[in-house]
């Protein structure tokens, strides 16, 4: 199993913190969106299509699944 990456405080819906709002700007930042740590509609909808284009949960919010793939992309991509 692949661990927890670094940056991700565990699952939320909505950032209610700073360590969740940097996640958020996180997967901005590998989702190539504007950097603002919102959840916001764009960002949610970006998370869908790429949970979806790595048949994970669509659910276009931050869960651990989600983060690791993210992580995973990065370092590929990067």
């Amino acid at each position: 199993m692949t661990p927890k990456p670094d940056w991700f405080p565990g699952d939320f819906i909505y950032p209610a913190n700073e360590p969740q709002r940097e996640a958020v700007r996180h997967a901005q930042r590998v989702l190539r969106l504007a950097e603002t740590g919102d959840l916001d509609d764009l960002t949610r909808a970006s998370l869908r299509g790429f949970q979806g284009l790595f048949k994970l949960r669509v659910s276009g919010i931050m869960d651990l699944q989600t983060a690791t793939k993210l992580e995973e992309v990065r370092h590929q991509y990067a």
